[in-house]
Protein backbone atom coordinates (compact mmCIF):
# COMPACT_ATOMS: atom_id res chain seq x y z
CA UNK A 1 0.00 0.00 0.00
CA UNK A 2 1.84 3.00 -1.51
CA UNK A 3 1.90 5.74 -3.95
CA UNK A 4 5.51 5.00 -6.14
CA UNK A 5 7.11 8.24 -7.29
CA UNK A 6 7.40 8.40 -11.23
CA UNK A 7 10.85 8.12 -11.80
CA UNK A 8 12.98 8.12 -15.55
CA UNK A 9 9.43 7.69 -17.58
CA UNK A 10 5.98 9.36 -18.46
CA UNK A 11 3.03 9.22 -15.68
CA UNK A 12 0.58 6.64 -17.26
CA UNK A 13 -3.26 8.64 -16.99
CA UNK A 14 -6.07 7.20 -18.20
CA UNK A 15 -9.05 9.79 -18.24
CA UNK A 16 -12.89 8.70 -18.47
CA UNK A 17 -15.02 11.31 -19.66
CA UNK A 18 -13.60 13.22 -23.14
CA UNK A 19 -16.17 16.40 -23.34
CA UNK A 20 -14.94 19.83 -23.01
CA UNK A 21 -13.27 19.62 -19.19
CA UNK A 22 -12.17 15.42 -19.81
CA UNK A 23 -10.68 16.73 -23.44
CA UNK A 24 -8.36 19.85 -22.00
CA UNK A 25 -7.37 17.91 -18.74
CA UNK A 26 -5.74 15.08 -20.79
CA UNK A 27 -4.68 18.10 -23.57
CA UNK A 28 -2.81 19.49 -20.49
CA UNK A 29 -1.66 16.16 -19.53
CA UNK A 30 0.11 15.49 -22.48
CA UNK A 31 1.28 19.16 -23.44
CA UNK A 32 3.17 19.34 -20.48
CA UNK A 33 5.23 16.58 -21.39
CA UNK A 34 4.90 14.38 -18.18
CA UNK A 35 1.91 11.78 -18.94
CA UNK A 36 1.15 9.53 -21.65
CA UNK A 37 -2.67 9.53 -21.60
CA UNK A 38 -5.41 7.13 -22.77
CA UNK A 39 -8.73 8.52 -23.13
CA UNK A 40 -11.98 6.34 -22.77
CA UNK A 41 -14.05 7.62 -25.63
CA UNK A 42 -18.36 6.91 -25.85
CA UNK A 43 -20.54 9.09 -28.25
CA UNK A 44 -17.36 10.91 -30.21
CA UNK A 45 -15.54 7.96 -30.34
CA UNK A 46 -16.21 7.59 -34.14
CA UNK A 47 -15.39 11.33 -34.79
CA UNK A 48 -12.37 11.37 -32.68
CA UNK A 49 -10.67 8.31 -34.38
CA UNK A 50 -11.13 9.19 -37.69
CA UNK A 51 -10.16 13.10 -37.39
CA UNK A 52 -8.35 13.71 -34.02
CA UNK A 53 -9.98 16.55 -31.89
CA UNK A 54 -10.45 19.68 -33.20
CA UNK A 55 -9.90 22.50 -30.30
CA UNK A 56 -9.95 26.05 -30.45
CA UNK A 57 -8.62 27.31 -26.83
CA UNK A 58 -8.54 30.53 -25.02
CA UNK A 59 -4.60 29.02 -23.27
CA UNK A 60 -3.54 27.24 -26.38
CA UNK A 61 -4.50 28.41 -29.57
CA UNK A 62 -7.30 28.18 -32.34
CA UNK A 63 -7.20 25.30 -35.19
CA UNK A 64 -5.44 22.48 -32.85
CA UNK A 65 -5.49 19.10 -34.15
CA UNK A 66 -4.64 16.61 -31.50
CA UNK A 67 -5.02 13.28 -30.74
CA UNK A 68 -4.52 11.32 -27.28
CA UNK A 69 -1.47 8.73 -27.19
CA UNK A 70 -4.33 6.02 -26.56
CA UNK A 71 -7.94 6.02 -27.59
CA UNK A 72 -10.43 3.65 -26.37
CA UNK A 73 -14.08 2.71 -27.34
CA UNK A 74 -15.98 2.75 -23.89
CA UNK A 75 -17.50 -0.57 -24.48
CA UNK A 76 -14.27 -2.11 -25.11
CA UNK A 77 -13.77 -5.00 -22.20
CA UNK A 78 -9.94 -4.69 -21.67
CA UNK A 79 -8.04 -3.99 -18.51
CA UNK A 80 -5.71 -1.29 -17.22
CA UNK A 81 -3.30 0.51 -19.20
CA UNK A 82 -2.21 -0.26 -22.83
CA UNK A 83 1.49 -0.27 -21.54
CA UNK A 84 2.48 -4.06 -21.39
CA UNK A 85 -0.34 -4.37 -18.90
CA UNK A 86 0.89 -2.34 -15.95
CA UNK A 87 -1.45 -0.68 -13.81
CA UNK A 88 -2.20 3.05 -14.34
CA UNK A 89 -0.83 5.82 -12.20
CA UNK A 90 -3.07 8.24 -11.93
CA UNK A 91 -7.37 7.60 -13.41
CA UNK A 92 -8.95 10.85 -14.05
CA UNK A 93 -12.81 10.95 -13.63
CA UNK A 94 -13.92 14.06 -15.91
CA UNK A 95 -17.51 12.88 -16.46
CA UNK A 96 -20.76 14.23 -15.23
CA UNK A 97 -21.17 12.85 -11.59
CA UNK A 98 -25.11 11.72 -11.92
CA UNK A 99 -25.47 9.99 -8.38
CA UNK A 100 -28.95 9.67 -8.70
CA UNK A 101 -28.24 7.15 -12.20
CA UNK A 102 -26.44 3.73 -12.42
CA UNK A 103 -23.89 2.84 -12.47
CA UNK A 104 -22.07 5.20 -10.70
CA UNK A 105 -18.47 6.26 -10.81
CA UNK A 106 -17.27 3.49 -9.04
CA UNK A 107 -18.44 0.95 -10.69
CA UNK A 108 -17.11 2.87 -13.73
CA UNK A 109 -13.69 2.58 -12.83
CA UNK A 110 -13.71 -0.48 -10.90
CA UNK A 111 -12.16 -2.71 -13.80
CA UNK A 112 -9.12 -0.40 -14.05
CA UNK A 113 -8.59 0.12 -10.39
CA UNK A 114 -5.97 -3.37 -10.45
CA UNK A 115 -3.83 -1.92 -7.80
CA UNK A 116 -3.68 0.32 -4.59
CA UNK A 117 -0.64 2.35 -6.40
CA UNK A 118 -3.16 4.55 -9.01
CA UNK A 119 -4.49 7.35 -7.46
CA UNK A 120 -8.36 8.54 -8.13
CA UNK A 121 -8.43 12.20 -9.52
CA UNK A 122 -12.21 13.21 -9.74
CA UNK A 123 -12.51 16.57 -11.75
CA UNK A 124 -16.13 16.95 -11.29
CA UNK A 125 -18.78 19.15 -9.50
CA UNK A 126 -20.28 19.16 -6.28
CA UNK A 127 -20.44 18.36 -2.69
CA UNK A 128 -19.31 14.64 -0.68
CA UNK A 129 -18.35 13.61 -4.05
CA UNK A 130 -15.27 11.76 -2.93
CA UNK A 131 -17.08 9.72 -0.30
CA UNK A 132 -18.05 6.60 -2.52
CA UNK A 133 -14.95 6.25 -4.37
CA UNK A 134 -13.33 6.54 -0.45
CA UNK A 135 -15.61 3.01 -0.02
CA UNK A 136 -15.28 1.36 -3.08
CA UNK A 137 -11.35 1.86 -3.01
CA UNK A 138 -10.48 2.30 0.05
CA UNK A 139 -6.64 1.85 0.05
CA UNK A 140 -6.06 4.06 -2.94
CA UNK A 141 -5.35 7.93 -2.52
CA UNK A 142 -8.34 9.87 -3.74
CA UNK A 143 -7.34 13.21 -5.42
CA UNK A 144 -10.18 16.19 -5.37
CA UNK A 145 -9.72 18.12 -8.12
CA UNK A 146 -11.76 21.46 -8.55
CA UNK A 147 -11.46 22.78 -12.06
CA UNK A 148 -12.83 26.59 -13.41
CA UNK A 149 -12.44 26.01 -16.86
CA UNK A 150 -15.32 26.94 -19.50
CA UNK A 151 -15.10 24.36 -22.44
CA UNK A 152 -17.89 23.22 -24.82
CA UNK A 153 -17.94 20.05 -27.34
CA UNK A 154 -19.79 20.88 -30.23
CA UNK A 155 -20.06 19.10 -32.85
CA UNK A 156 -18.48 15.60 -31.53
CA UNK A 157 -15.02 15.99 -31.35
CA UNK A 158 -14.72 19.79 -31.25
CA UNK A 159 -13.68 21.62 -28.53
CA UNK A 160 -14.58 25.14 -27.78
CA UNK A 161 -12.28 26.52 -24.95
CA UNK A 162 -13.50 29.96 -23.93
CA UNK A 163 -11.92 30.62 -19.85
CA UNK A 164 -8.88 30.04 -18.89
CA UNK A 165 -7.95 26.73 -17.80
CA UNK A 166 -7.68 26.71 -13.69
CA UNK A 167 -7.27 23.60 -11.52
CA UNK A 168 -7.38 23.43 -7.63
CA UNK A 169 -5.77 19.86 -6.89
CA UNK A 170 -6.48 18.57 -3.07
CA UNK A 171 -5.72 15.22 -1.21
CA UNK A 172 -8.41 14.03 0.10
CA UNK A 173 -8.51 12.46 3.56
CA UNK A 174 -8.96 8.86 3.64
CA UNK A 175 -7.85 7.01 7.47
CA UNK A 176 -7.58 3.72 5.81
CA UNK A 177 -4.03 5.19 4.73
CA UNK A 178 -1.42 7.25 5.52
CA UNK A 179 -2.17 11.20 4.87
CA UNK A 180 1.34 11.56 3.54
CA UNK A 181 0.25 8.97 0.89
CA UNK A 182 -2.48 11.08 -0.28
CA UNK A 183 -0.40 14.38 -0.13
CA UNK A 184 2.62 12.66 -2.42
CA UNK A 185 -0.12 11.79 -4.82
CA UNK A 186 -1.57 14.83 -5.21
CA UNK A 187 1.65 16.94 -5.41
CA UNK A 188 2.77 14.91 -8.18
CA UNK A 189 -0.65 14.98 -10.38
CA UNK A 190 -0.21 19.01 -9.57
CA UNK A 191 3.20 18.86 -10.93
CA UNK A 192 2.38 16.76 -13.70
CA UNK A 193 -0.72 19.30 -14.63
CA UNK A 194 1.05 22.41 -13.85
CA UNK A 195 4.18 21.54 -16.15
CA UNK A 196 1.34 22.21 -19.51
CA UNK A 197 2.03 26.08 -20.47
CA UNK A 198 -0.54 28.25 -19.90
CA UNK A 199 -2.25 26.54 -17.42
CA UNK A 200 -2.86 27.44 -13.60
CA UNK A 201 -2.64 24.06 -11.61
CA UNK A 202 -2.73 24.86 -7.87
CA UNK A 203 -2.10 22.55 -4.85
CA UNK A 204 -4.01 23.23 -1.68
CA UNK A 205 -4.26 20.73 1.36
CA UNK A 206 -7.54 21.13 1.86
CA UNK A 207 -10.80 20.90 -0.74
CA UNK A 208 -13.68 22.03 1.12
CA UNK A 209 -12.94 26.15 0.00
CA UNK A 210 -12.25 25.16 -3.50
CA UNK A 211 -15.60 23.29 -3.73
CA UNK A 212 -17.62 26.23 -2.03
CA UNK A 213 -16.65 28.70 -4.03
CA UNK A 214 -16.95 26.57 -7.31
CA UNK A 215 -20.76 26.06 -5.15
CA UNK A 216 -21.20 29.86 -5.46
CA UNK A 217 -21.33 29.62 -9.35
CA UNK A 218 -23.05 25.83 -9.87
CA UNK A 219 -25.44 26.56 -7.39
CA UNK A 220 -26.79 29.56 -8.82
CA UNK A 221 -25.91 30.60 -12.16
CA UNK A 222 -25.18 26.56 -13.78
CA UNK A 223 -28.86 25.53 -12.38
CA UNK A 224 -30.72 29.17 -12.72
CA UNK A 225 -29.24 28.54 -16.73
CA UNK A 226 -30.54 25.00 -16.85
CA UNK A 227 -33.74 26.04 -15.59
CA UNK A 228 -34.36 28.86 -17.95
CA UNK A 229 -32.46 27.86 -20.86
CA UNK A 230 -30.53 31.35 -21.27
CA UNK A 231 -26.90 31.54 -21.12
CA UNK A 232 -25.08 33.65 -18.48
CA UNK A 233 -24.70 36.97 -20.64
CA UNK A 234 -28.17 37.25 -20.88
CA UNK A 235 -29.41 36.26 -17.38
CA UNK A 236 -26.98 39.53 -16.55
CA UNK A 237 -28.56 41.51 -19.09
CA UNK A 238 -31.71 41.27 -17.51
CA UNK A 239 -30.59 42.29 -13.88
CA UNK A 240 -33.72 40.98 -12.14
CA UNK A 241 -32.42 37.56 -12.75
CA UNK A 242 -29.04 38.17 -10.86
CA UNK A 243 -31.04 40.19 -7.75
CA UNK A 244 -33.90 37.65 -7.61
CA UNK A 245 -32.51 34.58 -8.01
CA UNK A 246 -28.89 34.15 -8.60
CA UNK A 247 -27.50 36.90 -5.68
CA UNK A 248 -29.64 35.08 -3.29
CA UNK A 249 -28.82 31.70 -4.24
CA UNK A 250 -25.02 32.20 -3.66
CA UNK A 251 -26.02 34.36 -0.48
CA UNK A 252 -27.32 31.12 0.61
CA UNK A 253 -24.31 28.68 -0.38
CA UNK A 254 -22.39 31.53 1.40
CA UNK A 255 -24.32 30.98 4.84
CA UNK A 256 -24.42 27.01 4.73
CA UNK A 257 -20.46 26.79 3.99
CA UNK A 258 -19.61 28.98 6.90
CA UNK A 259 -21.91 26.94 9.49
CA UNK A 260 -21.41 23.76 7.98
CA UNK A 261 -17.39 23.99 7.03
CA UNK A 262 -16.45 26.76 8.69
CA UNK A 263 -15.51 27.98 5.50
CA UNK A 264 -16.28 32.29 4.75
CA UNK A 265 -16.90 32.96 0.95
CA UNK A 266 -17.28 37.11 1.15
CA UNK A 267 -19.73 39.41 -0.40
CA UNK A 268 -17.03 41.10 -2.38
CA UNK A 269 -15.98 37.36 -4.02
CA UNK A 270 -19.80 36.97 -4.85
CA UNK A 271 -19.76 39.84 -6.93
CA UNK A 272 -16.48 38.67 -8.24
CA UNK A 273 -18.29 35.57 -9.20
CA UNK A 274 -21.21 37.29 -10.74
CA UNK A 275 -19.29 38.80 -13.07
CA UNK A 276 -16.90 35.77 -13.81
CA UNK A 277 -17.70 34.78 -17.49
CA UNK A 278 -16.75 36.76 -20.68
CA UNK A 279 -19.90 38.64 -21.10
CA UNK A 280 -18.76 37.88 -24.79
CA UNK A 281 -19.01 34.84 -24.58
CA UNK A 282 -22.39 34.29 -24.05
CA UNK A 283 -21.70 31.10 -22.25
CA UNK A 284 -24.14 28.39 -21.54
CA UNK A 285 -23.08 26.19 -18.79
CA UNK A 286 -22.73 22.96 -18.39
CA UNK A 287 -25.95 21.77 -16.96
CA UNK A 288 -27.40 23.76 -20.02
CA UNK A 289 -25.10 21.99 -22.00
CA UNK A 290 -26.75 19.00 -20.76
CA UNK A 291 -30.27 19.50 -21.46
CA UNK A 292 -30.36 21.02 -24.62
CA UNK A 293 -28.91 17.66 -25.42
CA UNK A 294 -31.45 16.12 -23.74
CA UNK A 295 -28.90 14.55 -21.25
CA UNK A 296 -29.12 14.02 -17.33
CA UNK A 297 -28.09 16.68 -15.45
CA UNK A 298 -25.80 16.54 -11.93
CA UNK A 299 -29.02 17.74 -9.38
CA UNK A 300 -27.99 15.87 -6.34
CA UNK A 301 -23.87 16.92 -5.40
CA UNK A 302 -24.48 20.31 -7.28
CA UNK A 303 -27.52 21.04 -5.60
CA UNK A 304 -29.10 18.05 -3.08
CA UNK A 305 -25.80 18.37 -1.24
CA UNK A 306 -25.96 21.48 -0.44
CA UNK A 307 -29.63 21.58 0.39
CA UNK A 308 -29.04 18.56 3.08
CA UNK A 309 -26.18 19.86 4.48
CA UNK A 310 -27.96 23.10 5.23
CA UNK A 311 -30.98 21.16 6.70
CA UNK A 312 -28.75 19.71 9.10
CA UNK A 313 -27.37 22.54 9.78
CA UNK A 314 -30.43 24.63 10.46
CA UNK A 315 -29.70 27.05 7.80
CA UNK A 316 -32.42 28.35 5.49
CA UNK A 317 -31.93 27.86 1.51
CA UNK A 318 -35.60 28.75 0.28
CA UNK A 319 -34.16 29.85 -3.07
CA UNK A 320 -31.90 26.61 -3.52
CA UNK A 321 -35.00 24.74 -2.33
CA UNK A 322 -36.75 26.13 -4.95
CA UNK A 323 -33.99 25.84 -8.12
CA UNK A 324 -33.86 21.99 -6.31
CA UNK A 325 -37.61 20.92 -7.04
CA UNK A 326 -37.40 22.47 -10.24
CA UNK A 327 -34.11 20.48 -11.54
CA UNK A 328 -35.85 17.26 -10.01
CA UNK A 329 -38.48 17.81 -12.11
CA UNK A 330 -36.34 18.42 -15.44
CA UNK A 331 -34.59 15.16 -14.50
CA UNK A 332 -37.59 13.12 -13.98
CA UNK A 333 -38.91 14.46 -18.01
CA UNK A 334 -35.57 13.16 -18.77
CA UNK A 335 -36.05 9.86 -17.39
CA UNK A 336 -39.54 9.36 -18.68
CA UNK A 337 -37.99 10.20 -22.07
CA UNK A 338 -35.58 7.02 -21.81
CA UNK A 339 -37.24 4.72 -19.88
CA UNK A 340 -36.12 4.38 -16.64
CA UNK A 341 -39.26 5.58 -15.49
CA UNK A 342 -42.38 4.15 -16.20
CA UNK A 343 -45.68 6.26 -15.38
CA UNK A 344 -48.59 4.10 -14.16
CA UNK A 345 -51.78 4.50 -16.78
CA UNK A 346 -54.22 3.89 -13.61
CA UNK A 347 -53.17 6.26 -10.56
CA UNK A 348 -55.46 4.11 -8.19
CA UNK A 349 -52.34 3.62 -6.14
CA UNK A 350 -50.51 6.55 -6.78
CA UNK A 351 -50.66 9.43 -4.12
CA UNK A 352 -52.07 11.70 -6.72
CA UNK A 353 -53.07 9.71 -8.53
CA UNK A 354 -56.96 9.26 -8.33
CA UNK A 355 -59.48 12.37 -7.70
CA UNK A 356 -61.24 13.51 -4.13
CA UNK A 357 -64.69 14.55 -3.48
CA UNK A 358 -65.30 18.02 -3.37
CA UNK A 359 -65.79 18.45 0.38
CA UNK A 360 -68.98 20.76 1.94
Amino acid sequence: MSFIPIKGRKARVLVFGSGGVGTMAAYALEKGGMAEVTTVLRSNFKAVTESGFKINSIDHGLDISWSPTHIRNAKDERHCSDNASQPYDFIVVATKNLADITPGVASLIDRDVISDTTAIVLLQNGLNIERPIVDAFPYNPVISGVPYIGAIESPPGTINHVNHDELIISPFRNDNIPCKLSEDAAMNFQEIYGSCPNVTCIYERSVEKARWRKLLYNASYNTIAAILGMDTSRMRASEFIIDDLVRPAMKEIQATARQVSGVHLTDDLIETVIRQDNYKAFFRPSMLQDIDKGKHIEVENIIGEPVREAEKAGVETPTLRVIYSLLKALQFKIKIVEGLVEVPTSGEKLKYGTSRTRGG
